[in-house]
């Protein structure tokens, strides 16, 4: 490998690691700050770099800026509303006590495989919260689970896009790659539940005091419960049946006193579970719709694809800000009470706009940097360089696809540059199409750090900074990437 490649991608890290953990200076000016420097080291011109950057950040917020702020609006609305607590309960009686893990682990690996896990983690932070609420401890436990479930699916069952590019490149079928990434993510869960159980607790003194306070209130986290509530004894068990906590939360206090003659505002999990689940079966519906027309036209890669009129309705409507907008509409006009004012309605949102004002500018310089890393050609050389070497086949893309996520950031990218690179190469390798396939997607889970957008929207969500963002959300995906690892080797044996 070009040793200036290397050095800048060297230097580059190390630069967010030494801003993020040494200064007083925060994650968005660590990002640019280490962009600039990445280019220069790697030798481009000053102008190339800047145009870098800018497209970088403006195609990451393209994709995703819009439904970071749509999704909080409705989290707030969610909020206030009583619905987001409503949810908890509920969910908290029907699993029982020491199950909630599981259940946001399960729920973000179904939510994910059409929704990308960005959009899908926004959508249900609040439940995670509410939860934690509920059983005064565990919020880092459950965020993690969620996250790292939402991953499994994202990059590993089609008709995600990136699976779905794997497929079409390698020609892999596409059913067989859909039963194959079911069985890796149901097999690599309780490899998230377990780590999320082990490292939740560790880290819930760290979270930072503003989040702490939004989720917990006026209540102290506990330290037992540890959102499984496997060692949570009595106390666990009042707080799941939604007792022993502070008297005086009230989910709905924000709405006010209610006016003379009107009832106290209460919301039902059905009703409050509509804002959340009309958005998400308008996306599923959409990437459904769409994977079945690709494939009845024969163009899975989507080179030259045409959407039918059905699709072309449901590409729309589907969209994710065009059904997160419905949602927050729903939310407003069926989640809180008709003497709510429009004042209000106008400060919750302008709320949860400032919430995700910083949010949005990290996402967005975390893209600028794996824009300057792509643009420099690092991760093309990472993978011709790894292509070269004398491994067992299955390993070569897996390891493609893993280093070039550690140098730019994106899964998608990582999964479609490793089945690009390996594409020419699966005959010389002895392995069949679907198991490169699978080898591309599962390399790509890899330690998502400070160049990955869905890092900071996780992070910066669940309240975690610096070494305890890199303990708990760095280490679950490599969890979880070191588990799929000997599931490779096994499948090699019978593909």
């Amino acid at each position: 490998m070009d040793l200036q490649l290397l050095a800048a991608l060297v230097i580059g890290i190390a630069t967010i690691i030494v801003i993020v953990l040494r200064t007083r200076l925060d994650a968005f000016v660590a990002l640019l700050v280490a962009a600039l420097v990445t280019g220069f080291v790697a030798g481009a011109p000053v102008t190339d770099v800047l145009e870098s950057i800018t497209n970088g950040f403006g195609t990451t917020l393209g994709s995703i800026g819009i439904v970071i702020g749509l999704g909080v609006g409705l989290g707030k609305i969610l909020e206030v509303s009583g619905g987001a607590d409503a949810l908890a309960r509920a969910f908290v009686r029907a699993l029982g006590r020491g199950r909630e893990p599981w259940a946001m682990g399960t729920t973000g690996a179904v939510v994910s495989i059409p929704v990308f896990c960005d959009s899908g983690f926004v959508i249900m932070n609040p439940l995670a919260r509410s939860i934690a609420r509920v059983k005064r401890a565990g919020y880092v436990t459950l965020a993690l689970s969620l996250g790292c479930g939402m991953t499994l699916t994202h990059h590993l069952v089609p008709p995600t896009p990136g699976p779905l590019g794997v497929a079409g490149i390698l020609e892999a079928d596409l059913g067989a790659l859909v039963l194959a990434g079911l069985v890796f993510a149901v097999v690599l869960l309780p490899v998230v539940i377990g780590y999320a159980r082990w490292i939740g607790p560790k880290l819930e003194k760290d979270l930072d005091p503003e989040v702490r306070e939004a989720v917990y209130g006026s209540v102290t986290a506990g330290t037992a419960g540890t959102g499984g509530a496997a060692t949570g004894g009595a106390e666990a068990g009042t707080a799941a049946a939604g007792e022993g906590r502070d008297p005086a939360y009230d989910p709905a206090a924000a709405l006010g006193e209610p006016p003379a003659g009107a009832k106290p505002h209460r919301i039902r999990a059905g009703l409050a579970s509509l804002p959340l689940l009309v958005p998400l079966l308008l996306i599923v519906a959409n990437t459904v719709v769409t994977a079945v027309d690709k494939n009845a036209q024969g163009d899975l890669a989507g080179e030259d694809y045409t959407p039918s009129a059905v699709a072309g309705v449901l590409a729309f409507v589907g969209s994710p800000v065009v059904a997160l907008l419905i949602g927050i509409v729903l939310a407003v006009y069926v989640l809180l009470p008709r003497w709510t004012t429009r004042s209000q309605v106008g400060g919750w949102l302008s709320e949860a706009a400032a919430s995700a004002g910083l949010i949005i500018l990290i996402t967005g310089a975390g893209g600028a940097l794996g824009q300057v890393l792509r643009d420099t050609g690092v991760g093309d050389e990472l993978a011709e360089a790894i292509s070269s070497w004398s491994l067992p086949g299955v390993l070569v893309p897996f390891l493609i696809a893993s280093l070039v996520r550690v140098a730019q950031g994106s899964g998608t990218v990582a999964m479609i540059t490793a089945a690009s690179v390996t594409a020419p190469l699966v005959a010389g390798l002895g392995i069949s199409p679907l198991l490169a396939a699978l080898a591309c997607c599962a390399g790509s889970m890899v330690f998502s750090y400070f160049n990955d957008s869905y890092f900071w929207v996780v992070t910066r969500f669940t309240g975690l900074d610096g070494v305890a963002a890199l303990r708990g959300w760095s280490g679950i995906t490599t969890a979880v990437w070191l588990g799929s690892l000997p599931l490779l080797l096994i499948a090699s044996t019978l593909l």
